[in-house]
């Protein structure tokens, strides 16, 4: 039997049309302004983003605070702030588990993937595919990763402007526009370092913007004692649930395992994470931000969990209970917002990085610095204006915003971590298995993500079968919804159907295994070929204090395979 309360209770006939005091458009205005003053300076400042280096890699200059702050705002975006609380408030505390796969899930990328990237001296994550495969694989690599990033950013765009319109009535779309926008022009204006800057400023008013809410919240809700209380009888307290079925939602399983898989494709392969390891001054700084990212995403997702505690609905409730606190509402909002631009920010500098180093320049070997960098800039401004269209496309979903996310990362991001594992550990993998490896997984992903969809069954049973639903008055400030749950028995989908009900945690382990194993079987089929070995082993074990920029690359590959000398020169690395 299933017990629950439903989130989705229409209050807006009760509330009316909310709307911010002159100090929360002030507040959210300063949040914007400051952004684009941020972008603005580093364009002004320094080398004035006049080369790729310092547009695209911050001169590899960055120390390990401000980018371990970005590399959380990276994460933490909108669809945290908001889908996190929504999936607490609706499935209970399970979801807290998932930081358990923080732990493996950064450790990894900081003594696995952090000394492979950082050592090649790369620009693109891409590249090392070419060096490990072949032009062919870092181009499907490359692909896959834009289409992945341009998919999600219109989740991330279309969560604030969604967030700003119901609290305040104003225009969705007017709201999209404002975002992109904005996040368009400092990201072109100041490359990577007013992305990562602007990433620690909106980190500060995120974890702000939350603590203010908990803090009123708990205090007009009457104490923790209430608050805990209230959510003990709502049954939102969830103990370890070690249940191994695969199709349900969230379980210790598949929070602690399959979310390993996840932050894996996030923290080990992405190349928005990945181009801020490779802007830290040194190795050990790079690995000292992975490091500083633990404890400060477990402290965004306690605060982001305790947020769904508090709050019944968190929109209706910042406007509702905090409409006699000026400022409080227009703190959130901001709050919201800052997590979406430094995420669709990353996103723009990270499309630019990948499509100038991975598909333009290998063409156009006589491209001058001057041009490259201005092609850059062009670049994150196309990227930007892209993202406004996929905004449109989110609008059409009908999941939660969280689930969406998870989904898209799942589907594609999976692949390519099976891709990068493929070459890392598996030193007899060859280019045609790497190809056969990333398609496969990449059909199998979308196989069962598209099924999920047109099933509607995706993440096991659904939490509530019948409800009933009314929105109670309670006082000038306070609105509740109130569920009543029946009683309902879950009836368990079969054959090809409960293979759609996977929970969307488990699509990114599913993807990464069905490339590493088509990959490795294709590749005995084939023979090994010609291998283009760049393992793990190689990476940790050179030794780049007794090698230039310019040589080091060159040196740690002829080491390896002396074919791969020509693609050094070539790239003149």
């Amino acid at each position: 039997k299933k017990w629950s309360v439903v989130t989705t209770c229409r209050t807006t006939p009760l509330l009316g049309v909310m709307h911010f005091t002159t100090i929360d458009y002030v507040i959210f205005a300063l949040l914007l302004v400051a952004s684009m003053g941020i972008g603005l300076y580093y364009a002004l400042s320094g080398g004035r983003q006049r080369t790729t280096q310092e547009f695209l890699l911050a001169d590899r200059s960055m120390s390990c605070l401000p980018v371990s702050l970005s590399l959380i705002a990276t994460f933490q975006s909108a669809v945290a702030i908001v889908g996190v609380p929504a999936e607490i408030y609706t499935h209970g505390t399970q979801y807290w588990f998932i930081g358990c796969a923080y732990i493996l899930g950064l450790l990894i990328p900081a003594h696995v993937f952090i000394p492979v990237f950082y050592r090649l001296h790369l620009t693109s994550a891409y590249q090392y595919l070419e060096l490990r495969f072949s032009k062919p694989v870092r181009i499907c690599g490359t692909l896959t990763f834009i289409f992945q990033t341009v998919i999600y950013m219109g989740v991330c765009v279309y969560t604030p402007a969604l967030a700003l319109n119901a609290v305040t009535g104003f225009d969705l779309w007017g709201a999209v526009l404002a975002t992109g926008l904005v996040c368009t022009l400092y990201t072109t204006l100041g490359g990577l370092k007013a992305v990562i800057w602007t990433d620690v400023f909106q980190t500060i008013v995120m974890f702000a913007g939350q603590l203010a809410v908990i803090v009123v919240g708990v205090q007009q809700t009457g104490g923790l004692a209430e608050v805990w209380r209230k959510v003990w009888e709502g049954n939102r307290i969830s103990g370890i649930d070690l249940n191994p079925d695969p199709t349900e939602r969230y379980t210790f399983w598949t929070l602690g395992v399959g979310g390993i898989f996840l932050m894996l494709s996030l923290y080990g392969v992405n190349q928005a994470q990945v181009q801020r390891y490779l802007s830290s001054k040194t190795e050990r700084e790079a690995i000292m931000s992975c490091y500083m990212v633990f404890p400060s995403l477990q402290v965004a997702l306690a605060l982001s969990c305790v947020m769904g505690l508090v709050m019944f609905m968190v929109l209706y409730f910042v406007m509702d209970m905090l409409q006699d606190l000026p400022g409080l509402s227009g703190l959130f909002i901001a709050c919201v917002f800052s997590a979406a631009l430094s995420t669709i920010s990353s996103a723009f500098n990270s499309l630019a990085t990948v499509t100038l180093e991975d598909l333009i320049k290998p063409h156009c070997s006589s491209m001058t610095e001057a041009r490259a960098t201005l092609l850059s800039k062009g670049l994150a401004c196309s990227y930007g204006l892209m993202c406004l269209a996929m905004a449109y496309l989110t609008h059409l979903m009908s999941d939660s915003v969280l689930q969406a996310a998870f989904k898209i990362f799942g589907m594609v991001g999976g692949p390519l971590l099976g891709i990068f594992c493929l070459g890392m550990f598996f030193p007899w993998a060859n280019s045609t298995g790497a190809l056969a490896g990333l398609g496969s997984g990449l059909v199998m992903a979308f196989w069962v993500g598209i099924g999920s969809i047109v099933t509607r069954t995706s993440g096991g049973p659904a939490a509530v079968s019948h409800f009933n639903c009314t929105a109670v008055q309670l006082s000038e400030n306070i609105t509740t919804a109130i569920g009543t749950a029946l009683n309902s028995t879950a009836v368990q989908p079969m054959g090809l159907q409960r293979f759609y009900s996977l929970s969307f945690m488990w699509y990114s382990a599913l993807s990464s295994f069905t490339v590493v194993i088509t990959g490795l079987i294709v590749s005995f089929l084939t023979g090994r070929g010609e291998l283009l070995i760049i393992t793990i082993e190689d990476a940790i074990r050179s030794t780049w204090a007794h090698h230039t920029h310019s040589s080091g690359l060159c040196s740690l590959v002829e080491t390896t395979s002396k074919s791969n000398k020509t693609f050094c020169n070539k790239n003149k690395y």
